[in-house]
């Protein structure tokens, strides 16, 4: 076994980390004359050849319009694009296709329950609960409907370290509150919240639940019907897929209640002048010609993580955010801001004397992207008492020798500030 520091790294036997790494051709460059240390796939992870080459096919041999077409390369793109709704329906274990919906990302998913769910089921003074620590797309929207209709937002406050206690959420609960729309896992801290507990309390005072998945999909096997919860949203290219997608599953029951987000062709039953019908979901939800492509190669990517095996990543990372996590904590002068007991691999740290953005910098400098700045999620910085952290996000294609780079190029930017 290959010692790194304190923790022992999985061996190749247990988890062939640089088998898969040569799978994604982005990652064997050189940036500024030094090799590419990519620590940045909680903003969005690289993509696998295997997903690039789906979305070569479908263009070069496959693409039509879909839904709409009685021709033959018609009936192949719509084949494709709906076998990706039912891979998604597989990877998340919906009960039926009809409950996926694609939307451009996670955030439009978000939106589009707020504006749609929301103005149909709120009312003055209903309460949506929140945490400290969500990011500014499950913050804004509901801000919308604060000013639109009088609901009235709740943050819950975290604790200290960047954890959130289930307790806390559930005492925030009153006879007012309507929603509780919460990170399954912090985009900026990697914190994985108890939504398990948060749910089963829900649902026992019959309050919707949203959970909002993207830091969550590429690192935790998801059961939508097992978390009980009644929305989960997630984008592709936080999963190896392309950008352009995302994901709304919703109880199908609930869907069909809800008025359409956006209009126009592919969602419509009959238009007349004199009015017009929908369709039920998910085709009530998708006007317009979707990211066809971009569906197909989102596909290929679940398709791809689930023959490696979430299971068998989750365990791999688990040993690297620990290597990580020790290497960088016998750092003089740097602070990891987020050590909540339960995390997915994402460290945010902030230095002495030395800016984040200023850091970001000087590493890019010697190959390593990591992410600086507030990751769109001020609130949680000024309740952690900083404006902007340094994040460093490891994936299953990142090695010990990637978090070895790291730390030595964290120890030239100490030099320079000395």
């Amino acid at each position: 076994m290959t010692e790194c520091g304190l923790f022992a790294c999985v061996t190749p036997k247990q988890f062939d980390a640089v088998k898969y790494r040569a799978d994604f051709p982005a990652l064997h460059q050189e940036i500024n004359g030094a090799p590419l240390v990519f620590l940045d796939s909680a903003a969005s992870a690289q993509k696998p050849k295997q997903v690039l080459e789906a979305l070569t096919r479908l263009y070069a041999n496959n693409y039509a319009n879909v839904h709409r077409g009685v021709y033959t390369l018609s009936q192949k793109a719509t084949d494709a694009f709906e076998r990706a709704r039912e891979t998604v329906r597989r990877f998340i274990h919906a009960k039926s296709s009809d409950e996926i919906i694609f939307t451009r990302g996670a955030t439009e998913s978000i939106n589009l329950v707020a504006h749609s769910w929301g103005r149909a089921f709120l009312k003055r003074g209903d309460e949506v609960l929140i945490t400290e620590l969500e990011h500014h797309a499950n913050i804004v929207p509901w801000q919308m409907l604060e000013k639109e209709i009088g609901i009235v937002l709740k943050p819950v406050r975290i604790e200290d370290n960047g954890d959130v206690l289930a307790q806390n959420v559930i005492a925030a609960i009153t006879p007012n509150t309507k929603l509780i729309s919460i990170a399954h896992v912090s985009n900026a801290l990697g914190t994985i919240l108890p939504v398990e507990e948060i749910i089963a309390a829900a649902k026992a005072k019959n309050i919707t639940v949203l959970l909002d998945g993207c830091q969550a999909i590429s690192h935790i096997a998801v059961d939508v019907q097992a978390l009980g919860c009644d929305f989960y949203v997630f984008s592709s290219h936080k999963l190896y897929g392309p950008t352009g997608v995302g994901v709304l599953w919703g109880k199908k029951e609930l869907l069909n209640k809800m008025p359409p987000y956006q209009t126009g062709g592919d969602m419509i039953e009959v238009v007349s002048f004199k009015g017009t019908t929908f369709k039920q979901t998910p085709h009530r939800f998708e006007a317009g010609t979707p990211a066809i492509a971009e569906v197909v190669g989102f596909a290929s990517a679940i398709e791809y993580v689930s023959t490696i095996g979430l299971d068998r990543i989750a365990g791999y990372e688990h040993e690297l955010l620990e290597y990580a996590t020790a290497e960088l904590s016998k750092i003089k002068g740097l602070r990891i801001i987020g050590t909540a007991p339960n995390k997915a691999s994402i460290i945010s740290f902030v230095m002495d004397h030395a800016h984040p953005h200023d850091i970001g910098t000087i590493l890019d400098g010697y190959g390593i992207a990591v992410r600086a700045g507030h990751h769109c999620a001020q609130p949680l910085m000024e309740r952690l008492g900083v404006v902007a952290t340094t994040r460093a996000s490891f994936a299953f294609y990142n090695t010990c020798d990637d978090v070895d780079a790291l730390v030595a190029g964290i120890k030239k930017v100490q030099e320079i500030f000395k």
